[in-house]
Formats: structure tokens, C-alpha cells, sequence
């Protein structure tokens, strides 16, 4: 029969009061389960340290004037603010156990110099460590490759003039990185390039460093939801055009890092002491920039082109596009003609001149919603296309072949220029006393010592044969009649002679 409620309660009221009696029985019993019970909370777990408040596994030692990382820690706490005290250097044996519940660890505001390269081999679970407003002049390598879940990395305000390529390994789930107000004059970009060494950073502090130049074409590749978040405020950087582009286009797209601190985005002209602001050199002498139209697409018929969806939401839920003619794009709704990327890109084929016109990628975020235009140019004509190539082509060869038809007319269609040719039966013209008059002869006399001149009449094939530039000259040299006087024994010059090389071209004067 169950014994009621009342009954119970008297029941175990008399066994604890058995228990608890003095000298009794139960009294041994009782203290050793006390003890064991606190057993988890005593010296072996790390009992609450001196000049420090705990609570729950929230562990705070901020402004204790500590010199050095209090010890022992209970091996419960998740939570340790150490900031705003005296803590110079942070050796590899500040924690002598592993604390596998730590997620935040607090060191702002102390006068650390040092930080050793295995500080953070027994906390392999923080998520959240806060070095800023310290005296750390270098990261050195590996420094924080431990840390593989760590998500947020605050080391502003220090004295940073060295940062090891190799200080950020292994952290690949680190969402924030804040370096601003120190000495830095490099800009860092092996942390950004190809989205391997960071893959989950959303947010880059450089702000009030020593920079003076800009990756500004690897800025510009950057997705907009990083670049919404580059801070790059209060440098002495150096005036140009393409820093000024980048920055103005931040601004179109109303990004954070340049909406913010416009008025802190400034730079230095050559020869001028007074830092002036980025966005006022626009048509400013002696730069004179111009902003770059942003989000337009020239191309012409029949080209390919791929409109991108440069959004500043992470975590996209979903991604449409709507065309000039109000048709919607979607993975589902691919055509032929357009097709929905994975990364949310519009990609057209054969382009037509209706595809001209503004296109609209809508975004939709897990809190908020944004919507992209992409205005596209398409040019009424190919841009070298097939015909274009077969209509050159064609007319460099007509080209070529009537360039071998005049050459052909010049060598062998050459009209005679003279009023008379040689004849077979002419008497050829009399050698005189001077070697140049068979040299410089132009034209054979015609009528020389009374003899006639004859008129032209056409050349015999059998007695010609081919000479200079296509013409027929006689097959043989006519024997003079005999002469008498001192010139009777001068031979006719041959016109294959070296005498007479001029004398088969005719000069008309």
C-alpha cells in the first residue's frame, strides 16, 4: 500500500537527523561525500585565484595589478579577462593544464612585448583572443597556427611593423582580423589573394598603418561583401587614379568601409603637405580623375558575355535575374540563351540586339535583401566574325593577282617607243673615233653616208631571236660595205658588246 506524502516526508526527516546526529554513524559518511563533491571545484581543478572574481566558468583578474598570468586556473573556465594589468610576456607555460573549455581569452590593455610562438598549444579551442592596446612590435611565424577555431583576432593598437607571412596559417575559420593603429607598411595581400589563406574572413582592419600604396587591382577583384569591410582609413597613402576609382566605386555601392570614414579616406598630392580626400579628385588638377562607369557591358552580335552578381550578403539564400523584356532568370528557368551560374552570374549566348538593356539580379540575404543592376551594351555588328575574315581574305588575294597581271604587262606587253625598228637588211650605224658614242648611242642614224632610212616592217620569228625586255634583235651582225679612208678598217660595234650595253635601250628624249 503506497505510504502518503506526508508520511514520506517524516520518514527521511528522521534518517537525516540519524544521520546527522553527533557522533552518530552517518557523520563520516556525510564528510567524505561533501569532499568529494568538491573535490571538482578544489585545488585539483584550479580554485578561484587571489584578486580575482568567479563566476559560473567566468574567470576575471581585470585591473588586479598582475604581473604575470595567476596560477592555478580552474580547468572549468571558458571565459578569462586578464585585461588592464601589468603582463609583459606570455610564455608557453602561463596555462600548466590544457584548458579545453577556454573560447575567450582577454590580454588588452598590459605591456606585453612577447608572445611565444607554442603560448597557445594548451587552449586549442579558442575562439576569441583579444592582444590589442599592447607592445607587440613583430608577428612572427606560426604564431597563431594553433588556433585553428579561432574567430576573432583583435591586435589593434600595438607597435606591428613586421608580420610574418606565415603568422595566419591554419586559420581557416577566422572571421575577423583587426591590425589597425600600428606601424604596418605592407600591405598584406597574401592574406586576401585567391581566398585560400582566409576563407571565411569577413572583416580586414588596416586602418591609421603607415601604408602608401594599394593593391588596387587586387582590391577591385575582391567580392563586395569583403570589401565591405576593408578598412583602409587614416594611411598616408599617395595620390592616383586608380586608388581614387576604387574608392568611388565603394561608394556607389554604399559599402561600409568607404560610408563610414569618407572623411578619414585621404591622400597626398606631389608637392603638397595637406593630405587631401580621395573622393574630391574627381576632375581635380593635376590628376584630373574620372569615375568609371560601374556595372556596364559592351559587346557586340553574336558574342557570349557573362553579367555578374557582385553581392554584399553572405549566406545568400536565393538569386534570380530579370531581364529588360520583365523575364525572369533562375536555375530552374535556364534557357538556351541565358543560363544561371553557380555563383549566382547571368551568362547570355548569341546575343541579340534585343538582349540590349538593363538586367536586375535580385538577392535575398538571411536578414536583409539587395538588388543589382548590370546595364549591357550590345554594338549592331560582329566584331571580327566570319565574314568580316572571308571578305579580307578575299580581297588580299585579288589584290595579290593583280599585282602579278601589271607586273606580267610591264615586262613582256611594253609598247616600241620608237618610229622605226631595225631592220635585218639596215646598215648598222658607223663606229666612231670615241669609245662613249657606242656606248651612250640612243638610237641607231638611219641615214648615214646617203644611205635611205627604211621604214618599219615586222620582224621575221626565223631571224630574230629573243633580246632585252622581251624584244627580237637581228640573229646576226650585217657586214658593211667596204669604205675607203682611214676609218675603213673599223669593225661595226656588236650589241652584245660591253661597248654598246646601252645602245638596245631606246631613250626617247
Amino acid at each position: 500500500m503506497p505510504v502518503p506524502c506526508p508520511q514520506r516526508r517524516r520518514a527521511a526527516a528522521g534518517q537525516s537527523a540519524a544521520m546527522a546526529g553527533v557522533g552518530g554513524p552517518g557523520t563520516p559518511l556525510v564528510l567524505l561525500l561533501v569532499l568529494a563533491l568538491l573535490s571538482r571545484w578544489g585545488p585539483a581543478g584550479g580554485s578561484c585565484p587571489p584578486r580575482c572574481v568567479c563566476a559560473s566558468n567566468i574567470l576575471s583578474c581585470s585591473q588586479a595589478v598582475l604581473s604575470s598570468v595567476p596560477a592555478p586556473l580552474p580547468r572549468f573556465t571558458a571565459v578569462l579577462d586578464l585585461s588592464h594589468n601589468n603582463v609583459t610576456r606570455l610564455r608557453a607555460d602561463w596555462a600548466p593544464g590544457r584548458l579545453a573549455h577556454l573560447h575567450a581569452l582577454l590580454l588588452s590593455h598590459n605591456a606585453l612585448s612577447f608572445v611565444s610562438t607554442e603560448a597557445f598549444a594548451h587552449v586549442p579551442h579558442l575562439r576569441h583572443l583579444d592582444l590589442s592596446s599592447n607592445r607587440l612590435r613583430a608577428l612572427e611565424e606560426n604564431l597563431f597556427s594553433d588556433l585553428t577555431e579561432l574567430e576573432v583576432l583583435l591586435l589593434y593598437n600595438n607597435e606591428i611593423s613586421a608580420v610574418d607571412r606565415t603568422a595566419f596559417d591554419n586559420l581557416a575559420r577566422l572571421r575577423k582580423l583587426y591590425l589597425g593603429q600600428n606601424r604596418i607598411a605592407r600591405f598584406p595581400a597574401e592574406l586576401l589573394r585567391d581566398g585560400t589563406r582566409l576563407p571565411q574572413l569577413a572583416l580586414l582592419d588596416l586602418s591609421a598603418n603607415r601604408l602608401r600604396s594599394l593593391p588596387v587591382g587586387e582590391l577591385q577583384a575582391l567580392p563586395a561583401w569583403l570589401r565591405d569591410r576593408l578598412y583602409l582609413h587614416a594611411n598616408p597613402l599617395a595620390c592616383d587614379c586608380p586608388l581614387f576609382q576604387l574608392v568611388a566605386r565603394g561608394r556607389r555601392r554604399r559599402l561600409s568601409a568607404v560610408l563610414d570614414f569618407q572623411d578619414e579616406l585621404r591622400c597626398a598630392l606631389p608637392g603638397s603637405p595637406t593630405p587631401v580626400a580621395i573622393l574630391a579628385l574627381a576632375g581635380r588638377a593635376p590628376l584630373n580623375c574620372s569615375e568609371a562607369r560601374e556595372a556596364v557591358l559592351e559587346a557586340h552580335l553574336g558574342d557570349s558575355v557573362t553579367l555578374g552578381c557582385d553581392t554584399r550578403l553572405r549566406g545568400v539564400r536565393s538569386r534570380h535575374w530579370v531581364t529588360p523584356g520583365g523575364e525572369r532568370v533562375s536555375e530552374e528557368a535556364a534557357n538556351g540563351s541565358a543560363a544561371l551560374l553557380a555563383n549566382g552570374s547571368l551568362q547570355l549566348r548569341a546575343l541579340r540586339p534585343d538582349d540590349a538593356g538593363t538586367y536586375a539580379c535580385w538577392v535575398a540575404g538571411p536578414l536583409l535583401n539587395e538588388t543589382l543592376y548590370v546595364e549591357l551594351l550590345v554594338h549592331n555588328f560582329t566584331l571580327h566574325g566570319p565574314h568580316d575574315t572571308l571578305n579580307t581574305a578575299y580581297t588580299t588575294l585579288v589584290g595579290c593577282i593583280l599585282s602579278v597581271v601589271l607586273v606580267l604587262i610591264y615586262l613582256y606587253l611594253t609598247p616600241c617607243r620608237c618610229c622605226c625598228c631595225r631592220g635585218a637588211d639596215k646598215p648598222p650605224a658607223p663606229r666612231d673615233d670615241s669609245v662613249n658614242s657606242s656606248v651612250l648611242s640612243a638610237t641607231p642614224n638611219h641615214a648615214v653616208l646617203g644611205v635611205p632610212a627604211e621604214p618599219c616592217r615586222s620582224r621575221s620569228a626565223s631571224a630574230a631571236g629573243p633580246g632585252q625586255n622581251g624584244r627580237f634583235k637581228g640573229g646576226g651582225t650585217p657586214q658593211p660595205p667596204p669604205r675607203h679612208g682611214p676609218k675603213a678598217q673599223r669593225k661595226v660595234s656588236d650589241p652584245d658588246s660591253v661597248s654598246s650595253v646601252f645602245s638596245d635601250t631606246p631613250i626617247v628624249v
